[in-house]
């Protein structure tokens, strides 16, 4: 039998806010004026990064990785992708 370390463990519930993981995106979402406020990119944020403000989809770069899901999410195509520079 092979011993399998245990990987992502959530030691402490909630600690999540601590770690600012934005630093590991190469690409990031940006939210044009088309956003209908919709908040499907919200809902499918993994990293919860994303929250609708006043009608318009504003996202938190400090957590944010840059997967894009809200990309291919978004109905309206409203979010962009930029190489991060």
């Amino acid at each position: 039998m092979t011993n399998i370390e245990i990987g992502a463990v959530v030691k402490n519930a909630g600690s999540s806010i601590k770690n600012k993981t934005g630093s590991w995106r190469s690409t990031k979402p940006i939210v044009t004026d088309s956003c209908t406020g919709c908040k499907i990119c919200e809902f499918y944020c993994p990293d919860m990064a994303i929250k609708v403000v006043d009608g318009k989809a504003k996202i938190d770069y400090d957590y944010c990785k840059g997967c894009m899901i809200c990309m291919e999410v978004c109905a309206a195509k409203a979010i962009e992708k930029e190489r991060e520079k």
